[in-house]
């Protein structure tokens, strides 16, 4: 009986210092989107989407710079959910769900015209779809 228990302590802790942190996942997810979302704005861009406010253009550079400051807030919030929360998964999931559908209000109220603001609205959409699960597959149930 101490022999099982032995092992299955072992392969528990051999997993657990072969995982890798969640923020360190996050920083991966968090570049990947960046450049994915820049690409897709540039694409767009090209495809004759403007961009335009009345305060002017988005530049590009932009789109990286601010998927990955929401991002890393995402990160944030997860390393904090996996200390705290009784769910850390769900949780995190419900909350970042949330505020995506959250962040599709403002491309919409900005005064964007109807391509940009369903363009802008996709790369949240691509944003989410790339971090949030990574995120979530770090956190327990």
């Amino acid at each position: 009986m101490s022999t099982i228990t032995t092992a299955q302590q072992t392969t528990r802790s051999t997993r657990a210092a072969a995982r890798k942190p969640v923020w360190l996942h996050g920083l991966a997810a968090t570049v990947v989107a960046s450049a994915v979302v820049t690409v897709l704005a540039a694409a767009a861009s090209a495809a004759g989407v403007s961009f335009e406010t009345a305060s002017g253009t988005i530049p590009l550079a932009g789109y990286a710079q601010l998927t990955a400051l929401f991002s890393l807030i995402g990160v944030a919030m997860a390393a904090v959910m996996a200390r705290v929360a009784r769910r850390p998964r769900r949780t995190f999931v419900v909350t970042t769900v949330v505020l995506t559908v959250a962040s599709l209000v403002p491309d919409v109220t900005f005064g964007f015209d109807a391509a940009s603001a369903v363009v802008l609205m996709l790369l949240h959409v691509v944003a989410a779809v790339i971090v949030i699960p990574v995120l979530a597959r770090r956190l327990a149930r």
